[in-house]
């Protein structure tokens, strides 16, 4: 369903990204922020699963500014290496390529952030420092506390895994109590609980809050 294209950041860093289109005239934009794992199969099956829900998905290739066309699986290796191309990016940067994204779903009206994992945070983030977002859905963002004074500029609506070890649930809750403006849900699941590639997906937690971000980019996107 969805195709490469090409976005030009702020500062002029070109990266790549997977453009999902809907089967008609789309009810608004949604940007997907990927794990450390790169715009890998999962991540274009996110996109692609939104975009035939009706939006224009523009899922950006983040990692691009440290190594380009990365893309991997899940085992401990991945994992170590994705963490430490993660550690070569700046925040001003991946805000920078995050705003690029947005710009491009605008086309479609709209536009919703939807992040996972690391780019949980990026959601998260992006939620406070990026204007003209219509509402922001981190799932499971392990660095969220490190930015728990950021404020939101549109609805947020959090994801997070009660057995989760990268945001524990402990972590999440100073969050929610931190910010009560926004809508805050918790699952009986681990980290990356929405990834059908990894060993801790949890196909009901997956579903139901996939079926509350739906219903969230419904009210506020379109």
């Amino acid at each position: 369903m969805g195709k490469t294209i090409e976005l030009t950041a702020g500062d002029g860093h070109k990266l790549a990204a997977h453009r999902a289109d809907p089967a008609g005239k789309p009810r608004g934009g949604v940007v997907v922020i990927q794990e450390i794992f790169g715009v890998n199969s999962h991540i274009r099956s996110v996109a692609d699963g939104y975009a035939a829900d009706g939006y224009l998905v523009i899922a950006p290739a983040m990692f691009d500014r440290a190594q380009r066309n990365y893309e991997t699986g899940y085992t401990q290796p991945d994992i170590q290496a994705g963490i430490a191309i993660m550690q070569k990016l700046s925040w001003d940067q991946t805000v920078l390529d995050a705003r690029a994204a947005i710009e491009a779903a605008k086309s479609a009206g709209k536009v919703g952030i939807v992040g996972y994992c690391w780019g949980g945070t990026v959601a998260w983030v992006a939620a406070a420092r990026i204007p003209g977002l219509a509402c922001a859905a981190p799932y499971y963002g392990g660095a969220i506390p490190s930015f728990i004074a950021e404020k939101p500029k549109c609805p947020v609506m959090f994801h997070f895994g009660e057995q989760d070890h990268s945001i524990t649930l402990e972590q999440a809750k100073k969050v929610a109590a931190a910010h009560p403006e926004a809508t805050t849900y918790y699952y009986p699941a681990g980290h990356g609980f929405n990834c059908d590639q990894r060993g801790s997906y949890d196909a009901a937690s997956a579903k139901l809050a996939r079926s509350r971000t739906l219903e969230f980019f419904r009210k506020h996107v379109g």
